[in-house]
Parts: C-alpha cells; structure tokens; sequence
C-alpha cells in the first residue's frame, strides 16, 4: 500500500460521533467522486459495503461506502485489515 498520507475519522452514519482513527490515502479525488484506501487505527468491526463518515485530515467530510480488501492484513492481535473506500460528490467542511 505504500506511505498513507493522511489521518482522520471514520463515523457511523447514525449519529454515533465517536469515529474511529483512520490512516487513508486518495487514490482519486474529484468534483465528481473520489476513492482511497484505508487502515483503521484500532481495532473495530466494520460491514462491507455499508455507508459511514470520512472525516478527513483538513476537516472535510464525506459520505462513503467501505470493502474490506482481500489478503490485505496487518499482522497484530487483533488483525487489522485494510479498506477501499468511495465517495461520490465533494468532501465539505461542516457548518459551524
């Protein structure tokens, strides 16, 4: 995978505002959609192919889709895995 570039959060969409650390880098990001990889910074379970957050290093977010990648582990107790993940429209800051 390479060096990821940056640190954020990855939130469930039903309000749940705890998140979890990521470490992600894009591979794509445009007006149009946008698309990366992703490592979580401790250990929690996630669906594939459900919705969550991505709150990015600058502060903007995005909705998501996240797939675990196949044979993409990190060797610690627990394993940690590796995720894709996609957006489609622009990542904005919240409101404040």
């Amino acid at each position: 995978m390479g060096k990821l570039v940056g640190i954020g959060k990855l939130y469930a969409p039903e309000g749940d505002q705890t998140g979890v650390g990521i470490k992600y880098r894009f591979y794509v990001e445009s007006a149009a959609g946008w698309r990366g990889e992703l490592i979580l910074r401790e250990y929690r379970r996630f669906s594939d192919g459900d919705g969550y957050v991505i709150e990015l290093e600058d502060g903007r977010r995005g909705d998501c889709y996240v797939r675990r990648m196949v044979n993409r582990v990190i060797s610690t107790v627990p394993p940690m895995f590796s995720y894709y993940f996609r957006g489609s429209g622009r990542l904005v800051k919240p409101k404040k």
